[in-house]
């Protein structure tokens, strides 16, 4: 039985990881392989595929393992899709800085969201060995979630400062950057000038991008986490949502302001799940028995509603584009 168990968990790793290569793959090399200006029509288009494809994944995994697990993943998945909704505002300051044209940041995005891939493994795999190991750590991330929340709500509107992340400073001062911008060298991240290899101001742009996604995933992880401990479930919703993240941006980024109330939204998600995770640390059972799933997915959908439905019935009086400090690379 339990030959029978692995078997069956190794099969699910084998055909999740083959079908994000393979979706990888044709993204890069067919649907994506020439740098273009996305249109509204193309990123809603693209927005749905990748919805669609999730959707699909859960609805096999309903019929592969059950009903639980597919709940689980729908759960997981929907609190990370509105949790980038940060990250749509964000990459806009970050392309808004250092003057990236607009044909070439989905491919900087395609790269970063290679990496963001095994930089959430880590963290699921980190995290669900300190949950299974430590019992106390479900206070340790709870209270993380509501500080986390708290600094959303109170913050909501403050602006983002590329010029400060600690990566590129230390890249600018440490690494060769090429004095051509992105009109002499297009979306190559390294170029030879000056007879040695340099990186160049789009690679800047990628690290900047990597090390803002560090500070995403400790507040994503431990959120999907509170759902299920099933290591499986919590990366494949993580990696589903973060697939879809580039046609999301290019649909919301110009359009993010019109939601002025879902970062409350998002911080009150964020405190639920994190006072539902000190509450399993104190009465396992009761949580269990009165937040199952099926409950939390309706509280988080629940709130998701109110907020965008906040924000399109009281609208800001003035369009804002998404703050930031203008700069160069």
């Amino acid at each position: 039985m339990l030959e029978l168990l692995v078997q069956r968990e190794v099969l699910e790793w084998i055909v999740f990881s083959g079908l994000v290569l393979v979706l990888l793959t044709l993204d890069l090399l067919v649907f994506h392989r020439h740098d273009h200006t996305p249109t509204l029509k193309e990123s809603a288009g693209w927005s749905l595929f990748w919805i669609s494809i999730a959707l699909g994944f859960n609805g096999l995994l309903w019929w592969w393992l059950g009903g639980k697990p597919s709940l689980d993943f729908f759960t997981g998945y929907l609190v990370e899709k509105s949790l980038s909704v940060d990250n749509v505002f964000v990459f806009a300051v970050i392309f808004r800085f250092f003057h990236v044209p607009i044909q070439y940041q989905y491919r900087v995005l395609f790269w970063g969201v290679l990496g963001a891939i095994f930089l959430r493994l880590a963290f699921v795999l980190i995290g669900a060995g300190l949950l299974s190991n430590f019992h106390w750590v479900l206070m340790i991330f709870g209270f993380f979630l509501i500080y986390t929340a708290y600094k959303l709500a109170r913050h909501a509107n403050a602006e983002v400062h590329p010029d400060r992340n600690i990566v590129l400073r230390t890249a600018r001062r440490w690494l060769p950057v090429t004095r051509g911008d992105h009109h002499q060298y297009g979306h190559a991240f390294f170029a030879r000038e000056g007879g040695r290899l340099c990186i160049t101001p789009m690679f800047l742009v990628l690290l900047v991008v990597e090390s803002t996604d560090v500070v995403f995933a400790m507040d994503s992880v431990p959120a999907i986490l509170a759902i299920t401990r099933d290591v499986f479930i919590v990366f494949s919703s993580n990696v589903f949502a973060i697939l879809g993240l580039r046609a999301l941006y290019f649909l919301f980024a110009g359009a993010i302001t019109m939601f002025r109330y879902l970062h409350y939204g998002l911080s009150a998600i964020l405190a639920f799940i994190g006072a539902a995770m000190i509450a399993e640390y104190f009465y396992p059972k009761e949580v269990e028995h009165y937040l199952p799933t099926p409950v939390k997915l309706g509280i988080i959908a629940g709130i998701l509603t109110i907020s965008i439905l906040a924000s399109v019935l009281n609208k800001e009086p003035e369009s804002k584009t998404p703050g930031g400090t203008d700069g160069g690379p």
